[in-house]
């Protein structure tokens, strides 16, 4: 790799990591640990491999299209985004900055993420209870609402004390 080549992997990866989240738009792809990889193939490609945080997740096809855009409008001609599925994504992966930011846009934030086992996931069809403490006046007393927000990766709650709704990013 040459010396132009390492430096322009440096201001994709920058790039990359400065979109937004078309769901949570107050955290990057960096904040929620979407982007797996950056990096420039012997033949200039940019190659960028994201993680959703469900295999399933309908903002996968914006979040691909956001950084073509953002990295064909910087001069990169030729750029591929990988979806890479394995290892699954984690709510462990939220990075700090991420986390503050959805506390200060009035999320609560995930707890750990339960572990994982090898071999086949269970199917449960009931809810995990999760201690989710109100982001607004920081009451313990909250009652779930529906187990699916806005989007897959959100519960709604409600608070008893403030009577205030919020959503809950799920610990996954």
């Amino acid at each position: 790799m040459t010396v132009e080549n390492a430096r322009g992997l440096v201001t994709a990866r920058t790039l990359v990591e400065s979109v937004l989240d078309p769901e949570m738009p107050m955290l990057t792809l960096a904040d929620l640990g979407v982007v797996r990889g950056v990096e420039i193939d012997p033949d200039g490609a940019v190659v960028v491999a994201i993680t959703p945080t469900y295999s399933g997740c309908p903002a996968l096809a914006t979040m691909r299209a956001d950084i073509e855009h953002l990295l064909t409008r910087h001069g990169y001609a030729r750029v591929r985004v990988d979806t890479s599925l394995t290892p699954a994504w984690s709510s462990d992966w939220i990075s700090e900055s991420g986390a503050r930011k959805l506390r200060d846009a009035g999320y609560s934030t995930p707890g750990p993420a339960p572990a994982r086992s090898t071999g086949p996931v269970p199917l449960t069809l009931i809810t995990r209870p999760r201690a989710v403490s109100c982001p607004r006046c920081g009451s313990p007393a909250t009652d779930l609402v529906s187990e699916f927000g806005a989007t897959l990766c959100k519960a709604h709650y409600r608070c008893r004390a403030c009577l205030e709704p919020f959503d809950h990013v799920k610990e996954i």
